[in-house]
């Protein structure tokens, strides 16, 4: 081999192993960036599904929360439903009292105004069968009255005293009205004793 020859091999083999050592630094250079980015890539991955399990669980929250308020709104208006239907059932049981029971009751009513006077006015149904003794029997609750012989059919039940401007509405439905918030008290812990 020329001397030439062996300058060029030598240049050769440099060569040669300049580029096995930059293949060599290029694969551990691309190693670690591998590796780098499995682990990055991991890292990644785990803060996704720590962040997928958090979503989860708010979502799970959110819907046990809804199920819930929808839970207690069905039972609200169910006992609302019953406690109507039990107002509706006492009011229907007020004035469909026979005679007797139901002038007693409206001399109840009287008797909570205490002492007053005025006209004392029914509609055309009670009007029609007063006990003959009504003026007394009011006078002895404490109201001074006098008993209209006009019906007033805007009254469901019961009566209204009148006293010039000064109306006293005794009607059933004014009364319960009136005391809707202690009955349906009353109402509410008897049927949904727990």
């Amino acid at each position: 081999m020329s001397s030439g020859e062996k300058i060029i091999a030598s240049i050769r083999q440099e060569s040669n192993d300049r580029i096995a050592e930059i293949n060599a630094d290029a694969d551990k250079i691309y190693q670690e960036t591998i590796s780098k980015a499995e682990k990055q890539a991991q890292e990644i991955r785990h803060i996704g599904e720590h962040k997928v399990q958090l979503q989860s669980e708010k979502l799970l929250a959110a819907y046990k929360s809804k199920e819930e308020l929808e839970k207690r709104n069905i039972i609200l208006r169910t006992k609302r439903a019953e406690i109507e239907k039990a107002i509706d059932h006492i009011y229907n049981y007020m004035i469909g009292m026979k005679d007797k029971e139901y002038f007693e009751l409206i001399l109840k009513l009287a008797r909570s105004l205490g002492n007053c006077s005025g006209t004392v006015f029914f509609n055309s149904r009670d009007l029609a069968r007063l006990p003959s003794d009504i003026k007394d029997k009011f006078n002895r609750c404490g109201v001074n009255a006098d008993i209209s012989d006009k019906p007033d059919d805007s009254i469901d039940s019961g009566f209204i005293l009148k006293n010039g401007p000064i109306e006293q509405n005794m009607s059933f439905l004014s009364v319960i009205n009136d005391k809707r918030e202690q009955i349906e008290d009353i109402i509410g812990r008897e049927l949904f004793r727990d």
